[in-house]
């Protein structure tokens, strides 16, 4: 048995009954309910109580309220018989109950009729008909107190009965039909227009349910048909008129099932509407956690919805239509940026969230399963090369970084043989004393590929603790490490190398700022550092010789303090790279590099060798440019992309070496990983454990992740420095180098204070390698719009 309640009814049919034609069991109402709605019809209903059912046919019948039924059926029909003789000229039945063929005939419009017309797509208005507008027009004036001219194809409805409607009485009209309009009716109706397979107009339902065909009854039928997307269907139309029938049973089922569906989908929305302007009004420091939004499942799915519109990454068109809804019940168009603010008015999303971090789905935290992995490694204290390690702990040994770094894996010693020769250490952290190729960890490690540094996190490829307290090289500890010793010819090339496990005791970390104080103050019981500044220098020419062509440019580094907060604390540095101790720090790192590229082609190991080809650049055609980074600038342009093989070194153009493989970075770099696991293996007599056609494949995996973090690398900086200069005063100004033209007089420039590049429009007379004055006019980091204009001195 199908129950539905409508209002305070409940409409009861057998299951078994015919689609297209129900039996009507039971109408069973709230006496008060029927008194009230009815009260127009003077129509009285007896009270019946009984809790006696009987059976009846395809389920249980209630005798009592079988009888209020033909109670019901029966005040009706007499209401009917009453009215009929004043309607009987304006409504026509057959005699078996169909329509009469002239129902369809339009009405012939006049003015002061009362009628209803489309506005546009969206609206329907009612209006007073007031002169005609040319042969078809007519000019009318609507409810809104607007005059304007209709086509005949735009009226849906004539109220019938009118003439001479006052105007001023539309509103009026309006109400009172919106106050009678009741679906209760419309079901009532179709039940029995389904029983009996009637048709059925406007007019004809107002004297059906109304037991009238007075205008206001007339239009208020016409009303809840036209709007009905339930019960009724349009069998017919010719201009304003229009025949309805009802739907079938199991049509009805679906579409009130959808309805109800709609209802509850509307009001879940409009709750979480109010929610969203809840949190949005409320101060910064009482907005709700991003955590509260996760909790219920319903709530969860609608702000991840948004949180996808907002990052461009929707998987399917349910997120794109939630969110679309949220965004126009909010009274905001349907947009990314849109999205964005509102998740951060509610404080879902910080001011500066980093959107390309989302975007990218970078894995910023590691798994309970992988930190315990790790953790597990931290307390097994065995050293499976204890033996083989050579002793290093005599060596003064320099770390050198940035003065945030967190994991510090390589780091110098360097001396004077008796010859005069240099000789040097470069000692790289021994990562694989924790870490074996295969395990849980390792393979975190190479689905991450790198570790991932930004202004205002790092996100290491390691669990932390393991990176920075186990793998990492500290002061004054005895530390395991692979290290690399290289004695130089005197024109900077390699005499002699060796490639060993060991153990060292760093003594001293350094910025490049302290470390180039140092090579400053020339201090005598710093030697070591000078010498391998010697070392750097000797090995910067030699690599010139060999065609190596010098990048050094200007680079900017920032770190965000509290990111969270609306207005965080940039600390930007300007970095030069050919500052003393950055040179020393590059050299040696390149020399480590092609050591071990000798080393492994020497004893045919299988690692990842880097190259890249020069493109016959002639280094002497930019000769005029100023040394540094307008120079620099010119000649990347020219460069060709990095190769790299995994049988032989192949020859890096660019570095002026032979062979070069990454090696010093294997806390960082998954690719550096891979090296010193294969390095490592032929160390103890063991076989690598990969071969170059693997080491291909996993390549491919890793070098991919790396390129996604480099590029939210420098797309994170950018943002940063924006805001940076987002908030300097408007009347600063910024020395800049113009490194070339791009068009007519729009060059490319490099913000020397803040090591950003951009363009500006410069003037006449300003050549490549000039430095010019700029202001920043317009700086928005969020839509990466960054407007410079040239200050010009009057002389």
């Amino acid at each position: 048995m199908a129950v539905r309640a409508v209002s305070g009814c409940s409409i009861f049919r057998s299951a078994s009954t015919s689609s297209s034609s129900p039996t009507l069991f039971a109408f069973r109402c709230c006496p008060c309910h029927f008194s009230r709605r009815f009260s127009q019809f003077s129509i009285r209903f007896p009270i019946f109580r009984s809790d006696k059912l009987v059976p009846g046919h395809g389920g249980l019948q209630s005798s009592s309220v079988h009888s209020l039924v033909d109670s019901v059926m029966e005040e009706l029909g007499a209401l009917r018989r009453r009215r009929r003789v004043r309607s009987a000229a304006k409504v026509e039945l057959t005699s078996s109950g169909g329509i009469a063929e002239d129902k369809l005939v339009n009405r012939t419009l006049q003015q002061g009729l009362l009628l209803e017309f489309k506005k546009d797509s969206e609206r329907v208005l009612l209006a007073v008909a007031q002169r005609p507008d040319g042969k078809k027009n007519w000019m009318v004036s609507d409810q809104n107190g607007v005059t304007s001219s209709i086509k005949p194809q735009q009226i849906t409805y004539i109220v019938p009965g009118v003439e001479n409607f006052d105007h001023a009485e539309i509103s009026k009209f309006v109400q009172r039909a919106q106050e009678n309009s009741d679906s209760a009716l419309l079901e009532f109706a179709w039940v029995e227009l389904l029983e009996k397979n009637k048709r059925v107009t406007a007019e004809e339902l107002a004297e059906m349910i109304f037991g009238s065909v007075e205008p206001l009854e007339c239009y208020c039928a016409h009303v809840m048909l036209s709007e009905d997307e339930v019960y009724f269907t349009v069998l017919e139309t010719k201009g304003s008129r229009s025949i309805y029938g009802p739907r079938p049973a199991v049509q009805v089922e679906e579409l009130l099932r959808r309805k109800l569906a709609k209802e509850a989908a509307e009001k879940e929305l409009q709750e979480f509407v109010q929610l969203l302007k809840s949190a949005k009004a409320m101060p910064l420091d009482a907005k709700p956690p991003k955590s509260s939004w996760m909790v219920e499942e319903k709530i969860r799915q609608k702000i991840k919805s948004l949180e996808s519109y907002a990052i461009d990454a929707c998987t399917n068109d349910d997120q794109r239509k939630t969110a679309g809804m949220i965004l126009r019940a909010m009274g905001m168009v349907k947009t990314a940026s849109s999205a964005l603010n509102l998740l951060i008015n509610i404080g879902y999303f910080p001011v500066h969230v980093n959107l390309d971090l989302l975007k990218f789905n970078i894995r910023t935290d590691h798994s309970d399963e992988v930190i315990s992995a790790a953790e597990s490694l931290l307390s097994d204290s065995y050293d499976p090369d204890e033996i083989e390690r050579k002793d290093l702990t005599h060596l003064k040994v320099y770390a050198i970084d940035v003065d945030e770094a967190d994991e510090l894996d390589d780091a110098l010693s360097a001396t004077r043989l008796q010859d005069g020769r240099i000789k040097i250490w470069i000692h790289v952290a021994d990562a694989t004393r924790f870490v074996q190729p295969g395990s849980i960890v390792d393979r975190e490690a190479m689905r991450r590929g790198t570790s991932v540094f930004l202004p205002t996190a790092t996100y290491p490829m390691f669990p932390e603790k393991l990176a920075m307290e186990g793998m990492s090289l500290q002061q004054g500890e005895n530390c395991n490490a692979v290290t690399v010793s290289v004695v130089l010819h005197s024109d900077g090339s390699i005499a002699e190398y060796s490639v060993d496990n060991s153990i060292i005791r760093p003594t001293y970390m350094l910025t490049y700022e302290s470390a180039s104080e140092l090579l400053h103050l020339n201090l005598e019981e710093e030697t070591e550092l000078k010498i391998l500044s010697e070392a750097a220098t000797l090995r910067s020419i030699w690599r010139r010789q060999q065609g190596a062509i010098d990048t050094a440019t200007l680079e900017a580094r920032i770190k965000v303090v509290n990111p969270e907060d609306p207005e965080p604390i940039i600390n930007l540095y300007v970095e030069n790279q050919a500052d003393p101790a950055m040179r020393l720090v590059t050299e040696m790192m390149i020399l480590c590099g092609e050591v071990v590229a000798t080393f492994g082609s020497s004893n045919n190991i299988p690692l990842p060798y880097r190259g890249q080809p020069q493109s016959n650049i002639d280094t002497s055609a930019f000769s005029h440019l100023p040394e540094g980074p307008v120079r620099s600038s010119a000649l990347v342009k020219l460069m060709r992309a990095a190769e790299i093989d995994f049988r032989k070194p192949i020859r890096h153009g660019i570095l002026g070496l032979p062979g070069y493989v990454q090696f010093t970075s294997p806390i960082r770099r998954y690719m550096d990983l891979l090296a010193h696991y294969q390095v490592k293996a032929f160390l103890i007599g063991k076989s690598p454990p990969f071969s170059a056609g693997q080491l291909e494949g996993m390549a491919s995996i890793v070098n991919m992740n790396a390129r996604v973090a480099k590029r939210l690398f420098s797309s994170s900086l950018r943002y940063w420095i924006l805001e940076f200069l987002r908030r300097q005063s408007k009347e600063k100004r910024y020395r800049a180098l113009i490194l070339r033209f791009i068009k007519d007089r729009i060059a490319a420039i490099l913000l020397v204070e803040v090591g950003l590049q951009s363009s500006v429009w410069v003037s006449v007379g300003a050549n490549v390698g000039d430095e010019v004055l700029v202001r920043v006019e317009e700086a928005h980091p969020r839509d990466d719009v960054l407007f410079l204009k040239e200050i010009v001195i009057e002389r």
